[in-house]
């Protein structure tokens, strides 16, 4: 398939059917000379851990709308599906969905594992939008994988629907960074596909790193397809990110 615009690779992205932040965040962190291709995470469920839920275990759905196009690396953009099924099924689901379609498959729950043990992280605060369930949910995945939930910050949304988060801002976040102790972690999350998170980050200047799960799935892909090159040592900071974001809130501005 013609790769002219993208030397670097073609990255499969799965975002949720209504979150309008995965898309322009990836755009952000990936080199340019990766094209991105988006399939929707679709699910008809009104209750909203079930929609999540459907997101991840009818995957494959998602990566059959691809049609003929084959990604290099495929990230799926929801970590709430993967707090709600845990870590055994999520595995469960990408390993089936990788052995179907013939390419590497992460979600950004496990791309997070991946960037804290990168980054040597073992206590964390977070900082997330969700409801009660969901933050429940979150404790105990991150528990699994070995790390210590220190303190957790959650921003509140309009409704109890988790669609909500998408009404939320970076400027929510920069609030809640700003509020957070985060003398006793080694790092921070800002967990949620959904909350636009980037310019909180780059702004965050107290010594502890601060990762988001579209940061994080973004460097996973880059280290997927083998071009960990493009990575800061010891982060999942992927190098030029910072001018990326200039260029697309300047674009915004103008």
């Amino acid at each position: 398939m013609n790769d002219a615009y993208g030397s670097l690779g073609k990255v499969g992205i799965g975002t949720p059917q209504a979150n309008p932040t995965v898309e322009a965040e990836i755009a952000i962190l990936l080199p340019r000379t990766c094209t991105i291709h988006v399939t929707r995470l679709t699910s008809s469920a009104i209750e909203p851990e079930q929609r999540l839920r459907e997101y991840l275990l009818n995957v494959q759905r998602s990566l059959r709308a691809f049609d003929t196009l084959r990604p290099d690396v495929f990230g799926f953009a929801c970590t709430g599906s993967s707090y709600l099924l845990g870590a055994r099924e999520e595995q469960r689901l990408i390993d089936s969905a990788q052995s179907t379609f013939g390419y590497r498959v992460e979600t950004a729950a496990r791309a997070i594992v991946w960037s804290f043990a990168r980054m040597t992280v073992r206590r964390i605060a977070v900082v997330a939008p969700y409801p009660a369930d969901l933050i429940a949910a979150a404790d105990s995945y991150w528990a699994q994988a070995g790390i210590e939930i220190v303190r957790t910050v959650r921003i509140p949304t309009r409704t109890a629907d988790t669609r909500g988060i998408y009404e939320l801002g970076s400027e929510q976040v920069a609030t809640a960074l700003a509020d957070l102790r985060c003398d006793d972690v080694d790092a921070v999350l800002v967990s949620g596909t959904g909350l636009p998170s980037l310019p909180a980050i780059r702004q965050y200047t107290r010594g502890v790193p601060v990762v988001s799960s579209n940061l994080c799935l973004a460097a996973r892909l880059l280290d997927l397809h083998g071009r960990v090159d493009w990575l800061e040592v010891g982060s999942p900071f992927i190098r030029g990110w910072q001018q990326r974001l200039d260029e697309a809130l300047t674009s915004r501005e103008e």
